[in-house]
């Protein structure tokens, strides 16, 4: 059978690159061959199945039904609600991805997408899992239609479709997994849908950004002080004080784009783009701050608006009360009537933005119209002479007065170049916010800057530094003159060097009004000024708040995170900000505030700035600014700059700024907002812990800096917790913890579970206080997964030392495989050269019973609940239907207390069952979280193995729990020797810096144990003797085959005297440490091939019987003490 591609099927015009040749394996193949001569040669395209016969969508045709088939594809016919075979955007997942048979989805945006994305829905992609699942039944549906597209062919292949289409929506996942699509997610893009119907105003980058920087950036500094600045700094001077004030915006600006164009930028402004990137901490912190300074900047820019008000109405001689109680007055009416344009939406905000514009370019044009009129004798009487030569070269120097010099003139201009951030403030309202923040910020810097410079230079070249304003001060014949410009213009200002005058460029404030050609428009423009810029912090203010409270890092705050209306409007952080405002407003006193509210923003700059820096310096692969105009080290230099501002400002305010800021920080980072942001700081803890560690595998091993790395086999470590307990004492900030789990079945259920359960446990040891790690492997047995652990865990020089496990208190009941694997884990442990400690206590370590109990018990207490609040619910409801609805509800009542009833009892009935036999275990479970009160642990150091055994319990002494606990120290000796073995032990811990109590000389431990003890021993390895030596020889032959576990005579004799010591040492233990708070004992070795897994595990069992908590320990037999320096 030979498979052809058939060109003719390929005349849709409305066919997309999605599609795929149709496969034809009919019995016409010779004429389908003779009509493909001559034609384009065949397209063959890759997927990522390797069997071919699967690649392709099949259909078959019976001979002479070709034709048909053709004849409605070329025809274009398609009925209502039918399906186009090659429409890749059908929700047919055989169908999906270039009209192969294969749930692999094309790549999309949706599935990028956050889980609370507002610009559109997250999609899920299938899993490799579904992926590898889904195939087979893909497969399966095929092969079943096959006979079905047959028949169907004849009349309407696309019938073939619809049946296939209706097997895939009865599969249920399969085709909502295939397409992407999240059944949790309906009701969310349900009402996204609703909200997208009313509507969201959403702004450009000219009316959101661009306008608003601009208006936010030009001040009344602008009119009224520019030009005493270029007065006193000259115009060189001058011209370096506004570019070092736009050096430090436009450094800013660039980190600002360049952070603002990595990724979507929701609602928040520099909160947002600093929280994103250094995390909640800093962003917490300068959010808060940042918020609060646009509060007060409302009121700062307000009263001045109503000073210049004030102003006005004392020239007319027309004041309210007084001067300032109508400054309360006036600002408290204006803050009102804002508050009210920016209630009303942000679509009145912009436009009144743009009102405010129009008139501050009219003022700022009527500025430069006038410098170009003719003057006349009032104006050249108070210093202006429109563009003189002479007037440039005499102010392009500095002429410092008063105790003013460079930083204190440019601390005074430096608030008039803020601003930058207001088109940022309100990002969430952006269409673009990604491309419309960095062109409208950095377009708003050069237009202002030109604008400063330009006027500054203009003022600066028409207007003297000093004027008396009396039109007779003019030059006559042969009257002396000092030499200045106002002489060779022919007026006379020598006098205001000994006495001071009310006009020029040192003394007018209103220079600006008097060059402009119609006075009035000045005084509108600094009216534009104020208010555009108390418009644009009385919108900023509540942004910024509103996103710092939905994030919740000030638990307190989120009251005033709902929104309203369509642009979530934050109502209620507008009248927080009013009341803030209205506050600072009548005390009126804000010369004090302004300073320290400069430097909130000068802070929020420097943030930004550092942000930017961190990022880049962190080499995040997910930092991919599309703004590429940006610089590490210019982004570092701007923070730097930055703070040396806030002190060039004002030294007591940045000392403030800097305090509250820290005192921020703190609170949130002890608070520890659960949040994770990805920021800039979490990848550069990762850079570091890579440096650190690579830096480590440079270090050699030495024995000084030992320290017990240790691999704990806890399981789930919620469900081990007593051994994950003792183990984290002595690793505690000294050395590597790893909490193990082995997953044995089947392969696929295994790794399921174990992904879904890794975050889980690390975050229980997190929530613990733990300083451990989790690891899990699945596996086929218990032992591969654990050698798996022992060879693979750890990474470079931080690898586990030290394998510690419970011991396996039901190895006489667990199957012989499970013996098997556990004494060959501790083998496998040597051979790796590890450490291990085994640890027993008298009533277990496992609690999965309690803990499945608890959880039983929070089901049905949450039953419990919801019930009662069913109930409560439909009491009135079903009191309101008179005798009926009274009967309903009494009968409601007597159920819910027979059901109450039952809860109780059930309740009880558990909490006896907790009582009577898990009371115990949960005390066992906690006991290494207590303080241990004053005691001994007693050390059995019986055999040297490195150090490891006096080690550890030295490292335990040494902990907050257990420094009560003294060391007693037990060994091995000779009856003639007792004081001589007792100095040799004493000198060698006291080389060893080891403090100790007491040195105990045991003699008789090779005696034999007495023979109860000896008895029950025997009694204990009865069940697992071959007792070959009582059958013949076949039948001992066979037993050993069928039972190779069993413990033979012979291999009983042979280790009798080591039995016999393991009894003894037990009877010693009883006797010597019976009221001991630990017992740490040296751990016998089994030798590999020679000892039984069972007469091992009767060893240690009746070692450590009936004995307070034991740690059986035996180092690797490598140095972990050293005496010297």
């Amino acid at each position: 059978m030979s498979m052809n591609n058939a060109p003719n099927v390929f005349l849709d015009p409305n066919a997309n690159r999605f599609q795929v040749n149709i496969i034809n394996e009919d019995h016409d193949n010779n004429e389908t061959t003779q009509e493909d001569v001559g034609s384009d040669p065949p397209h063959y395209e890759e997927t990522s199945f390797t069997d071919e016969t699967h690649n392709r969508l099949r259909i078959s045709y019976r001979p002479g039904k070709r034709e048909l088939f053709d004849n409605f594809h070329q025809n274009g016919e398609k009925t209502e609600g039918s399906l186009h075979p090659y429409d890749t955007h059908s929700k047919m997942y055989y169908l999906q991805t270039f009209g192969h048979n294969t749930m692999d989805p094309v790549p999309k945006i949706d599935y990028y997408r956050n889980t609370g994305s507002v610009s559109g829905n997250k999609l899920n992609r299938p899993s490799l899992l579904e992926i590898h699942e889904q195939l087979a039944k893909l497969l399966i549906f095929e092969w079943w239609s096959t006979p079905c597209v047959l028949c169907l062919a004849q009349k309407n292949v696309f019938v073939f479709c619809v049946i296939l289409q209706n097997i895939a929506v009865s599969t249920g996942s399969v085709e909502r997994v295939a397409n992407g699509e999240s059944t949790a997610g309906d009701e969310t893009a349900a009402s996204k849908e609703e909200e997208n119907k009313t509507g969201f105003v959403k702004f450009g980058w000219v009316k959101g950004v661009l306008v608003r920087c601009m208006l936010n950036i030009w001040g009344v500094m602008l009119f009224i002080r520019l030009s005493w600045i270029v007065g006193q700094a000259g115009i060189g001077l001058g011209v370096i004080i506004i570019l070092l004030a736009t050096m430090v915006t436009s450094i800013t600006g660039l980190s600002t784009s360049a952070i603002a164009t990595n990724g979507f930028v929701r609602g928040g402004g520099a909160y947002y783009l600093i929280s994103r990137s250094l995390g909640p901490e800093f962003g917490g912190s300068i959010g808060l701050i940042f918020a609060f300074a646009n509060a007060v900047a409302v009121a700062m820019y307000v009263v001045g608006f109503a000073e210049t008000v004030v102003e006005l109405l004392k020239e007319s001689d027309t004041l309210m009360v007084d001067e300032f109680n109508d400054i309360r007055i006036i600002g408290t009416i204006t803050v009102v009537c804002l508050l009210g344009i920016s209630v009303a939406g942000m679509e009145w905000e912009a436009k009144a933005q743009v009102i405010l514009l129009i008139v501050l370019l009219v003022a700022i044009a009527n500025f430069f119209i006038g410098t170009v009129i003719p003057t006349n004798t009032e104006k050249k009487a108070r210093g202006f002479f429109n563009y003189q030569a002479s007037i440039f070269a005499e102010n392009f120097g500095p002429d410092f007065r008063s105790g003013e010099g460079f930083f204190s003139v440019f601390a005074i201009f430096f608030p008039a170049a803020t601003g930058i951030l207001a088109g940022a403030n309100i990002s969430g309202d952006l269409k673009d916010p990604q491309s419309a923040i960095p062109q409208g910020t950095m377009l708003a810097i050069l237009i202002t800057t030109i604008a400063y410079i330009a006027v500054a230079i203009c003022a600066a070249s028409c207007v003297v530094r000093d004027a008396t304003g009396n039109v007779n001060d003019t030059i006559v014949p042969g009257m002396s003159c000092n030499g200045s410009s106002a002489c060779g213009l022919g007026y006379d200002f020598s006098r205001c060097a000994s006495q001071p005058c009310d006009y020029g460029l040192m003394n007018n404030f209103q220079v600006m009004s008097m060059v402009s050609g119609f006075g009035p428009l000045i005084t509108a423009g600094i009216f534009s000024a104020t208010l555009s810029s108390a418009l644009a912090s009385l919108v900023s203010a509540p942004k910024v708040f509103q996103a710092l409270c939905k994030d919740n890092v000030y638990k307190g705050l989120e009251f005033f995170a709902k929104g309203y209306g369509k642009n979530n409007e934050p109502i209620r952080g507008y009248v927080l900000t009013f009341v803030i405002a209205m506050a600072f407003i009548l005390i009126a006193e804000l010369n004090t505030i302004a300073p320290i509210i400069s430097n909130f923003f000068l802070a929020s700059y420097a943030l930004i700035n550092f942000s930017c820096f961190h990022a880049s310096y962190a080499k995040s692969p997910g930092w991919r600014p599309a703004f590429r105009y940006y610089n590490m080290w210019v982004s570092l230099f701007g923070a730097l700059l930055c703070c040396g501002v806030m002190f060039v400002i004002n030294w007591w305010a940045a000392l403030i700024t800097y305090a509250i800021e820290f005192f921020l920080y703190i609170y949130v980072t002890y608070k520890k907002p659960e949040v994770n942001w990805g920021s800039s700081t979490q990848a550069l803890y990762f850079v570091n812990a890579l440096d650190s560690a690579l830096a480590l595998t440079t270090v050699e091993d030495h024995v000084k800096n030992f320290r017990p790395q240790c691999l704990a086999l806890t399981g789930a470590p919620m469900v081990r917790p007593a051994l994950l307990d003792i183990t984290h004492t002595f690793t505690k900030n000294n050395g590597l913890c790893i909490c193990c789990e082995v997953y044995m079945g089947p392969r696929k259920l295994c790794v399921k579970e174990m992904n879904s359960g890794m975050e889980k446990k690390q975050a229980w040891l997190t929530k613990n206080k733990r300083k451990a790690f989790y690891a899990a492997v699945a596996a086929d047995s218990f032992r591969d997964g654990v050698k798996s652990l022992l060879q693979a865990s750890g990474l470079g020089r931080m690898k586990p030392n030290t394998l510690v496990m419970g011991f396996k208190k039901d190895w006489r009941s667990a199957p012989a495989t499970q013996v098997e694997n556990y004494v060959g884990i501790i083998h496998d442990a040597f051979d790796f050269e590890l450490g291990v400690i085994i640890v027993r206590i008298s009533q277990g370590f496992d609690i999965s019973q309690v803990l499945q109990v608890q959880e039983e018990l929070e089901k049905l207490e949450q039953e419990r609940l919801a019930l009662e609040a069913t109930i409560k619910e439909n009491d009135f409801e079903e009191g309101k239907r008179g005798i009926c609805g009274f009967f309903k509800k009494a009968s409601t009542l007597n159920i819910s207390k027979h059901e109450t009833k039952k809860g109780n009892t059930i309740n009880t009935m558990q909490s006896m069952h907790v009582g009577e036999f898990n009371q115990r275990l949960l005390e066992a479970s906690t006991q290494f979280k207590k303080k241990q009160g004053k005691g001994t642990i007693d050390i059995w150091w019986l055999f040297d193995d490195g150090g490891l055994t006096i080690l550890i319990p030295y490292i335990l002494t040494i902990r907050k729990k257990w420094k009560n606990c003294k060391l007693r120290i037990f060994t091995g000796g000779k009856v003639n020797r007792i004081e001589e073995e007792k100095l040799v032990m004493a000198s060698l811990l006291s080389k060893f810096r080891i403090k100790f109590a007491d040195i105990n000389i045991i003699c008789d431990i090779n005696i034999k144990p007495n023979k109860e003890s000896w008895k029950f021993f025997e009694e204990m390895i009865e069940p697992y003797r071959l007792h070959e030596s009582c059958k013949d020889i076949t039948t001992a032959e066979k037993l050993k085959r069928e039972t190779p576990w069993k413990i033979t005579d012979a291999e009983l004799e042979a280790f009798k005297e080591k039995s016999y010591r393991q009894v003894r040492l037990n009877e010693l233990l009883q006797e010597h440490s019976r009221a001991a708070n630990l017992i740490v004992l040296s751990l016998p070795v089994a030798r590999k091939g020679a000892v039984s897994d069972y007469l091992y595990m009767a060893w240690l069992e009746i070692l450590s019987k009936n004995l307070p908590p034991i740690l059986m320990v035996r180092g690797n037999h490598k140095n972990v003490l050293t005496f010297y320096s």
